[in-house]
């Protein structure tokens, strides 16, 4: 019993990461001044398509 028990801990906690690390990147947004621009590389423009802030070029 405590071995099922200790089983089922052992997947709530790495389910738990799995979704913290799945979420932790992405940034929800109304407009394009909601997205910061460090998530960039230079040559690109932090904008906001679909609620989601993602990276584009001009």
């Amino acid at each position: 019993m405590a071995q099922i028990s200790k089983f089922v801990y052992a997947l709530i906690i790495f389910f738990s990461l799995i979704l913290a690390v799945t979420n932790a990147g992405l940034f929800r947004c109304k407009v394009d001044i909601d997205c910061p621009q460090i998530l960039c590389f230079d040559e690109q423009i932090a904008k906001c398509i679909a609620r989601m802030c993602e990276c584009d070029y001009e």
